[in-house]
């Protein structure tokens, strides 16, 4: 692999000012002049269309505010009906991860045709609304066309950035552009072009690199594979439109924290961030997705800056920008269903699933009327949808069920498309140790397979794998896949080697060889989160299995299945070969291909993944190629072949020595602090507190002053029935480093009223999994603020999975209790003062 350094224009622009010694106003025109440097125009090679900007023109003058508006809502498909389209004339819609046509996971092609054709005919039906624009769909088709059983799932971007091959790239994105196409879907929300510096990020393995030009590189080629190339099939009948996202800066948050904030200065912003969109705009993306995460405490659906007067201004981006899914309702003052400042920043399609579609189109038509937003602003944006439409052909193709793709089902998961993705698996898998040249194994061998990952595709695939998260799947979900399992054994078997296989490690026969696959169970987006980098802390099940092996003599090769790099010094110690197979998708049979000589000895494919992100020497430090002091365990651009001499010993250090700084968690301080929302709870009932008065069934909150103004809550529960209320996040919190040094969940808390009856403190980590214990004794009533803290171990001896906290406060009962609580937050200080333990 080529190591290239991340290019500093601005860095050098900005020294040239210094040394200039320019003052006043010839500064602020220097200064301009510079961040027009930063932000170069992009040339993309689309010539202009004087014929089509006239027809744009032409059908805009033709156009109410209401259907202009239309044009700029994008709602899901679990939330309206192919009556809301004929009525409303939506300018395009969605299905988000695990959304499907009938709400059956398992439905077909045609039942994805059939759901398209509706839609289309009912948006280009004028007789409710009076238009005749065609709709388009748009799908998160992120590795392959991921949302539907039996296509081809491509490894994931991590594991593609480690084959460093865009001409393989632009291959993936042209076959997933076919699969998508035979569904009758238009547009793909796709490439991602995060550039990862924090690997606890969630997101880590949608980011090909922590290189920005690797990122450029593949960027530029996704979106040709995807759209065609410019000067050639251009948005042709087996191409779809393409998204570059998230603008800008999601892969740069602080902590790794996803929809965070990212600090970086503006040339940062430019050099490391956004290289993917000077490779995928200049390759004639036609469309870029607003990012969740704010930029220096600005939120970016909000940024006029950067939307409009950079993107849109400096770098001449003359496509339309989609929000990701309710974006707009994080701007501070705006609701999913409100919000002028996203379109006067300069979003031009809400992505906005659930029932806030409604309420926000009404409000938009009546905005625009108060002149809250200018009538020039939606003429700007519906221009730049109907450019979009116009360029990919959409008011000339037939519906999509008549397309020349649409309903030919043996292109989905194909023989051709399969064999590329089995390519992308087998240079993406990046061997870091191989002790005594252990690699490649005869397939003659006795071979023991072991290890949760073995036969297991979902595992293998990820998130983004069918559903959303990837959970909830079995094998028999992907229909032409393979697990890792099934490769070795058709390699072996067919060599006359023999295979065992038990989960757990077990055997009959003594092995010559065992092969451990384990590895990070899926996730997406926020779930994937962590605070600390160590493999199953805490829960050293994998290391275990590994560790019986070898002290049984038996040479170990691990797989390991990941989303990003880890640490994982005692799984390295305990293997005598480890192979970062990152997520390889639904191909895993690949993997024996490089794994196994030749049933002669000859070697079929050696190993030529090289690392595109840094690998960790402790689980804490983030380091990245070309920082300061840069001492990562295994560096950016590294991958043995089987001819390098190993490098790795047995003796790498199993406990960190370095220090997680631990700030206080803030729950609640004066108002409920992000990403938490309070919500009440009463039988079935739920509701979320959005005004300073809420009830739903036994138990209402209120905020009263009790400093200042509103900054406590009183709770009230009637004794009705069970209800409760609790501070909620849309992603579970990794609180681990808490309760690793001893920490306390502390509240300062008022009993009006107390009763015989238990009052129920807990936490919940998801479905199934939750802890809680009755603290009525120690809050009896006694009309005075108190702080209580509560061990964070007893939460743990619950049952509580602090790795995967969705709810780490609530108050239940069934009991008539009044309670006002001023102040919550976690802590690893450890209080010895009114202390709630479970010791």
């Amino acid at each position: 692999m080529t190591l290239k350094k991340p290019f500093t224009l601005s860095a050098l622009m900005v020294s040239t000012i210094a040394m200039s010694g320019c003052t006043g106003s010839d500064h602020m025109q220097t200064k301009e002049a510079v961040e027009q440097q930063i932000w170069p125009m992009i040339t993309t090679g689309i010539k202009d269309d004087a014929d089509m900007e006239a027809k744009i023109a032409k059908l805009l003058s033709e156009m109410t505010l209401e259907q202009k508006i239309a044009q700029m809502i994008q709602p899901e498909i679990r939330d309206i009906t192919v009556e809301d389209m004929r009525k409303y004339g939506f300018g395009s819609y969605l299905n988000g991860g695990g959304a499907f046509p009938n709400d059956n996971k398992h439905a077909t092609a045609d039942d994805w045709i059939a759901l398209a054709e509706k839609m289309y005919q009912a948006s280009v039906d004028d007789s409710l609304d009076g238009s005749r624009i065609p709709t388009m769909w748009g799908t998160d088709a992120v590795h392959g066309h991921n949302n539907v059983i039996g296509a081809t799932l491509f490894p994931h971007n991590i594991g593609l950035g480690a084959t460093n091959n865009p001409a393989l790239i632009e291959k993936i994105a042209a076959a997933t552009a076919q699969e998508v196409m035979v569904t009758g879907i238009d547009w793909v929300f796709a490439p991602t072009v995060a550039v990862v510096r924090d690997d606890r990020w969630g997101r880590t393995y949608e980011g090909y690199s922590e290189d920005p030009q690797i990122v450029k590189d593949y960027s530029a080629a996704i979106v040709k594979g995807l759209q065609g190339s410019v000067d050639k099939d251009f948005l042709s009948d087996e191409r779809v439109i393409s998204t570059v996202k998230h603008f800008l800066g999601d892969g740069g948050t602080q902590g790794g924290d996803d929809q965070g904030n990212n600090i970086d200065s503006e040339a940062d912003l430019f050099n490391i961030h956004a290289q993917g969109y000077v490779g995928g705009l200049g390759a004639g993306a036609q469309t870029v997705m607003a990012s969740f995460n704010s930029w220096n405490g600005e939120k970016i659906h909000g940024s006029k800056y950067l939307l409009t007067d950079v993107l849109k201004g400096k770098m001449g981006f003359d496509g339309f920008v989609v929000g990701d899914w309710n974006g707009h309702g994080q701007i501070p003052g705006c609701t999913n269903g409100n919000c002028a400042q996203a379109a006067n920043a300069g979003l031009d399609v809400y992505m906005v699933p659930t029932d806030a579609w409604k309420p926000l189109y009404e409000n938009l038509i009546a905005q625009v009327h108060e002149g809250a937003i200018a009538q020039s602003r939606i003429d700007d944006a519906v221009t730049r949808i109907l450019r979009v439409k116009m360029r990919a052909g959409l008011f000339e193709k037939p519906s999509p069920a008549q397309r020349p793709l649409s309903g030919k089902t043996e292109v989905i998961g194909s023989a051709e498309h399969r064999a590329i993705a089995k390519q992308a698996v087998r240079e993406s898998l990046v061997l870091l140790k191989n002790k005594e040249q252990l690699l490649p194994l005869s397939p003659k061998a006795n071979v023991l397979v072991a290890g949760l990952g073995a036969d297991n595709i979902g595992m293998q695939s990820g998130g983004w794998s069918i559903t959303w998260q990837g959970t909830g799947n079995e094998n028999s979900d992907f229909p032409g896949g393979t697990s890792i399992l099934d490769g070795i054994e058709h390699t072996v078997k067919q060599a006359g080697g023999q295979v065992q296989y038990d989960l757990n490690g077990e055997f009959n026969t003594r092995p010559d060889i065992a092969i451990v696959v384990f590895g990070e169970q899926p996730y997406a987006e926020g779930n994937g989160d962590l605070d600390n980098l160590e493999y199953q802390r805490g829960n050293k099940t994998d290391l275990a299995l590994l560790r019986k092996l070898k002290e049984a003599g038996i040479p170990v090769v691990s797989l390991f299945i990941s989303g990003r790099p880890m640490w994982v010094n005692a799984e390295l110690n305990a293997s005598d070969a480890f192979v970062a197979t990152w997520l390889p998708g639904t191909e895993g049979d690949a993997i024996s291909d490089v794994l196994f000589t030749d049933a002669d000895g000859s070697v079929n494919h050696d190993f030529k993944g090289k690392l595109s992100f840094s690998w960790p020497n402790n689980p804490i430090d983030n380091e990245n190629r070309g920082d300061a002091d840069y001492a990562p365990l295994l560096p950016y651009g590294f991958g043995l072949s089987y001819n390098d001499k190993n490098t790795l010993g047995d003796d790498l250090a199993e406990t960190s020595n370095v220090t997680q700084q631990l700030e206080d968690l803030v729950l609640f301080d004066r108002a409920v602090k992000a990403p938490w929302s309070l919500v009440l709870q009463s039988g079935e009932q739920q509701k979320t507190m959005a005004s300073s008065r809420e009830s739903v069934g036994a138990v209402s909150v209120k905020t009263f002053d009790k400093e200042v103004q509103e900054d406590a809550r009183a709770i009230t529960f009637t004794g009705e029935e069970l209800a409760a209320v609790r501070l909620m996040g849309s992603f579970p919190s990794d609180l681990r480093s808490y309760v690793e040094k001893a920490g306390q969940l502390q509240m300062q808390v008022k009993v009006e009223q107390s009763a015989d009856a238990a009052l129920w403190l807990g936490m919940q980590c998801g479905e199934g999994c939750q802890g809680k214990f009755d603290i009525a004794k120690q809050l009896q009533s006694t009309n005075q603020w108190q702080t209580v803290n509560i061990d964070l171990a007893c939460f743990t001896e619950q049952g509580v999975n602090l790795s995967q906290v969705f709810s780490p406060w609530q108050l239940s009962t069934s009991a008539s209790w009044q309670v006002s609580i001023a102040q919550l937050s976690i802590t690893s200080e450890h209080a010895s003062e009114n202390v709630i333990s479970c010791q």
